[in-house]
């Protein structure tokens, strides 16, 4: 049966009343050993050329274990796949679906009428993160008093770039749904996650736990482990980890001496285990050597009422190495000076010596597919000419 589709696309249907069963009867997945390398996946190149992940059905399988740990799926869900199918998270939803049974609901690109289209079918599990979370927001106030954006929705599930404090207890009071955050890399997809059982302040604050058999260490810049509570980069073992790189001259320097990979990214873990990203090894701002977290203070400029998104890059500078630079999206109708926000910052204790430089505005942050800001396209936009 052919169907004719949108886009001058062919739909081509093998049977049109397919057979159904129950994914409970499928086979165990395979263990890592020996399992081929099927899957080879590129990071998103947002501050770096992108490596090509070298991945196994085992270790997506392992990935979509943490998030089958975390939210629950049953075939009863309808997920929001809101970025291409081709990123890591659309084979994990994949994988979840032939497991579970959960329904896929796909859009070719992520728009203005995006929030709409998930309305209408239903979505319970609303991805993918923050970028998407806010534009779910943005549409739900638009909406006449009292009418709701989603029905049905049960999680804003997601992750691959920092969120607000804020942003779980807005989701909750203006959309009735918990973020359900994450942290993982194309490498290591879904290392982390929050459970549904997790508290608020847990929701709002952290990433979350380790997924069951994945195993963290945090290393300080000095190449030292540290404990609770201490900055360093967090180091990851697990049945989710890849299995190197295409280009395998990169492997040396992506796992250490003793196996674990190296993540590049910034956090604490707390003594129960919750992680708090604070930022990435080569989105450290250092000025007059001093090491400037830029997720600290976009955090802290998100808290501004005037303030819709925010990026905070280093810039290089003939004095002081580099000068940090704010790069700010206002909600509409609002106006916002560069000593209005150096009060705001001040007034919440940040250190003097990161207290952005420069301020500059956009009416968009440039995004890729999956939501992560380009700030490699920040910097050469706003660099000294």
């Amino acid at each position: 049966l052919r169907v004719k589709a949108a886009n001058d696309v062919a739909a081509f249907v093998v049977d049109p009343e397919p057979p159904f069963a129950d994914p409970k009867v499928l086979p165990p997945p395979a263990s890592n050993a020996g399992d081929p390398v099927r899957w080879v996946l590129y990071t998103s190149g947002t501050t770096a050329d992108p490596k090509g992940a070298r991945h196994t059905d085992a270790t997506l399988s392992a990935a979509n274990n943490g998030l089958q740990w975390s939210i629950e799926c049953t075939s009863d869900d309808r997920t929001a796949v809101v970025f291409p199918v081709t990123h890591v998270g659309g084979l994990v939803w994949l994988i979840n679906a032939l497991q579970t049974g959960v329904q896929l609901i796909m859009v070719e690109t992520f728009g203005p009428d995006t929030p709409a289209f998930l309305a209408a079918h239903g979505v319970t599990c609303a991805g993918a993160g923050t970028a998407f979370w806010m534009a779910y927001l943005t549409a739900q106030r638009a909406l006449p008093p009292g009418q709701k954006l989603f029905d049905h929705v049960r999680v804003f599930n997601g992750g691959g770039a920092p969120k607000p404090d804020t942003l779980h207890h807005e989701l909750l009071a203006d959309l009735g749904a918990p973020a359900i955050a994450g942290w993982g890399l194309t490498e290591a997809p879904i290392s982390v996650m929050v459970h549904l059982d997790d508290s608020d302040e847990h929701k709002a604050t952290t990433e979350g736990r380790p997924v069951p058999g994945v195993t963290l260490r945090v290393v300080s810049l000095d190449g030292v482990e540290v404990g609770p509570g201490v900055e360093g980069e967090l180091r990851v073992k697990g049945p989710n980890v890849c299995h190197g790189y295409v280009d395998t001259s990169l492997n040396a320097d992506a796992f250490d001496d003793e196996g674990w990979f190296r993540t590049g990214d910034l956090g604490v873990v707390s003594e129960h285990g919750y992680v708090r990203i604070t930022g990435r090894l080569k989105d450290i701002i250092i000025r007059n050597g001093e090491n400037i977290s830029a997720t600290e203070i976009e955090n802290l400029i998100y808290t501004h009422p005037a303030v819709a998104d925010v990026a905070v890059i280093g810039v290089p500078h003939a004095t002081t190495g580099e000068r940090c630079c704010a790069v700010i999206v206002l909600k509409s109708n609002s106006t916002l000076g560069f000593a209005d926000l150096q009060n705001h910052l001040k007034a919440q204790k940040l250190a003097i010596y990161k207290l952005p430089e420069q301020l500059e505005f956009l009416d968009a942050l440039p995004r890729n597919a999956t939501g992560k800001v380009l700030k490699n396209v920040l910097r050469s936009q706003f660099a000294p000419a």
